[in-house]
């Protein structure tokens, strides 16, 4: 349809391509029609093309073994009607597979970037402290070798730690010349590392303390590890004879502070995401309720009624759920009657099955409270077991253990029996077991009409007595002995030479 010439594109890349009609067509008057159709599906393209012409090379490629071609800014050629490049019986697209931008034009495009991010992690330590008072240090004299004073355990960054001081030195070949205290890992832990500092309190109040700190030097191999028993300290943190005749002892007393640095490391980054709301069902079916929109049952409480939808009712209770679509229930139920619940204890009841939070008093009377906020828990309570709304029932729980005192105790306990609160009967009995509560709750007229009307909660008040009194012994007992047992376990190598059974070993301190 058209002819082409063309010089070497290889030695003149801007050589001009020239197109030239073909006699016999030029003279047909639809020849320019058809070509429109042709072209017609990249009309688009080719007015992209002729819009944006300067970012496009002066040579384009076609396919391998296809006509290599140029061209200048587009034009229209009255012959031809719409401009088009390449063949005419070649698919239009076939002629622009590739093109390449100007190099004066590189400068305006910029690579995409994905963005950019950052984080950091900061190690630092939880510290704690723990004073260790040491009285009738002569009377600890003669213990022997390895045999310690233990203080009582102290909770530093989650863990428990102890301090040990060694009246007659931790090892024998001391020969009691020096003095020796460690600091142990008291509770289970995998390689947790700290930090410490023992000091050593000068009573004259001089501020002459004897100091050992980890805190405030480098570390050549960072903080010390330890597992479960695991100790460090100084086997010879203090000439005997030098104590004894110090300041540092006084009263036949000795005052000892402890430093625990535990290593903990977190990670800040700049992590972005959406800020999700809390759920909002529970206000939402509130709202329902309170606009009495779409309501299908009418309680009557005494002179009060409430409106209410049934198929919530009888999703959240068993026994409403019985009551409206049950073998006996009746679903087109409209009004039902209630008895023995107050007003504003059934209107809280439906306050919780419809927003599954514990109402506040206020919320469920209009004008002052009539009762205290525990007594109308105690009467949620019982609604609760009576429509088997169990989470309702464990709030209530909750809350009246918040609220235990002398003077409720005795009727929480009633309550608890007669709904079968277990957990609640059980801390009520152990706060009437405690002797500094006992007194006031047995003259309380509450626990007189429980003896009368339970006897047999005296049966289980003793038994909690009984199990209370053991329970203190018990602890009493391990006190007393733990120390020979945890004691004979370090001497015995379990903490011996300040090494980590599992960890690195510290360095001798003299």
């Amino acid at each position: 349809m058209y002819t082409h010439v063309h010089s070497d594109v290889n030695s003149k890349a801007k050589s001009k391509l020239k197109l030239e009609p073909c006699k016999g067509f030029a003279q047909k008057e639809n020849f320019s029609t058809k070509i429109t159709k042709i072209l017609k599906p990249q009309t688009r393209i080719t007015t992209y093309l002729k819009r944006n012409s300067s970012l496009l090379s002066p040579v384009l490629y076609s396919r391998p073994h296809r006509t290599q071609f140029q061209f200048s800014s587009p034009r229209r050629n009255p012959q031809f009607g719409e401009l088009g490049f390449g063949p005419i019986d070649a698919p239009p697209s076939l002629g622009f597979p590739m093109a390449e931008l100007e190099e004066e034009r590189m400068g305006d495009f910029k690579p995409f970037s994905e963005g950019s991010s950052c984080s950091r992690s900061i190690s630092e330590t939880v510290n704690g402290s723990h004073e260790f008072t040491i009285k009738g240090y002569s009377l600890a004299k003669g213990m022997g070798a390895g045999k310690y004073i233990m203080s009582d355990t102290f909770s530093v960054g989650g863990y428990d730690w102890a301090i040990y001081f060694y009246p007659d030195g931790k090892n024998p070949d001391d020969n009691s010349t020096y003095v020796s205290v460690f600091i142990a890992l008291a509770s289970d832990g995998t390689d947790v590392r700290a930090l410490f500092k023992l000091t050593l309190v000068d009573q004259s109040e001089k501020g002459n303390d004897k100091v050992h700190s980890h805190f405030d030097r480098p570390l050549d191999s960072g903080p010390y590890t330890l597992k479960y028993r695991g100790s460090m300290g100084y086997k010879r943190f203090f000439r005997r004879a030098l104590l004894e005749s110090s300041e540092y002892l006084k009263d036949d007393c000795l005052l000892m502070h402890c430093t625990v640095g535990v290593v903990k490391t977190r990670f800040e980054g700049s992590k972005q995401g959406v800020i999700v709301p809390q759920s909002g069902m529970g206000q939402d079916f509130k709202d329902l309720l309170e606009s009495e929109v779409g309501c299908d049952i009418v309680f009557k409480v005494k002179s009060e009624s409430f409106k209410a939808h049934k198929l919530i009712l009888a999703a959240r209770s068993p026994v409403f759920r019985a009551q409206f679509f049950g073998l006996v229930g009746d679903p087109s139920l409209e009004e039902v009657v209630v008895e023995d619940i107050e007003p504003f204890i059934f209107k809280a009841m439906l306050l919780f099955i419809y927003s599954d939070k514990l109402p506040n008093i206020y919320e469920v009377m209009d004008s002052m409270p009539m009762c205290s906020p525990t007594v109308m828990v105690q009467h949620l309570l019982a609604a609760a077991d009576l429509y088997n709304l169990d989470r309702l029932k464990l709030l209530c729980e909750s809350k009246l253990c918040d609220e235990i005192s002398t003077d409720n105790v005795a009727t929480t306990l009633a309550l608890a029996e007669q709904h079968h609160c277990p957990q609640l009967k059980a801390i009520c009995l152990k706060f009437i077991a405690n002797p500094a509560n006992l007194g006031a709750v047995m003259q309380s007229e509450a626990f007189v009409h429980l003896k009368d009307s339970c006897p047999s909660m005296l049966m289980e008040l003793l038994e909690t007595f009984a199990s209370v009194d053991d329970n203190s012994s018990q602890t009493l007992s391990r006190k007393r002995s733990g120390s020979s047992i945890y004691g004979q376990d370090l001497a015995d190598g379990g903490a011996a030479e300040s090494v980590n059974p599992n960890g690195r070993r510290i360095r001798r301190r003299t």
